[in-house]
């Protein structure tokens, strides 16, 4: 009896149409775009661009990048990615979104902190894409402990179909705020 109760569980439809009494037609809206998960690049922290530290001004940082931990104002962590694609006439278009965590030093706060997020998609050795983004993280008054965050960035058109060597990348980028 019992397997007989596994097997009507795993048959269970909930109420949800498989399709397989009628030949009902979807009709598909030309106007919306196809969302594609499968030719989808998977998006990639580099190594040196997840971590993101800022000290108090005037600090020497040593040749490691690194300072005096007391003057550590805020830590940033970016820990994880996901994507989602859509084509269109444009190309292919991405929405990146990253997760990540702010937390505030012994020189630091509660407080509107400023991190420089890049986006970057590479085909082989030719950038396809490259934007750095100012994204403003809060640290609520009421908590002096660790916040995460979630950073979106939507929009990302890759002209032309991806390929094997499509590679979607995020990080902290310190470097000019400048876009292609």
């Amino acid at each position: 009896m019992a397997a007989v109760s596994l097997i009507a569980g795993c048959s269970a439809t909930d109420g949800m149409n498989l399709g397989l009494g009628g030949k009902k037609k979807v009709e598909e809206d030309p106007n919306k775009p196809v969302i594609v998960q499968g030719a989808c690049p998977f998006v990639y922290l580099r190594e040196g661009t997840a971590i993101y530290r800022q000290y108090a001004k005037g600090t020497k940082k040593g040749p490691d990048g690194l300072a005096d931990p007391e003057k550590l104002v805020v830590q940033a962590t970016l820990d994880q990615t996901t994507r989602q694609c859509r084509q269109t006439d444009q190309g292919l278009v991405v929405t990146v979104v990253v997760h990540g965590r702010i937390v505030p030093g012994p020189a630091g706060g509660p407080g509107t902190y400023t991190l420089p997020i890049r986006v970057a998609a590479t085909d082989g050795s030719a950038t396809l894409y490259s934007e750095l983004s100012k994204f403003e993280v809060t640290i609520p008054p009421s908590q002096n402990a660790a916040t995460q965050f979630i950073f979106t960035k939507e929009n990302v058109v890759l002209s032309g179909p991806a390929t094997g060597l499509t590679r979607l990348f995020a990080g902290i980028d310190e470097g000019p705020y400048n876009t292609k």
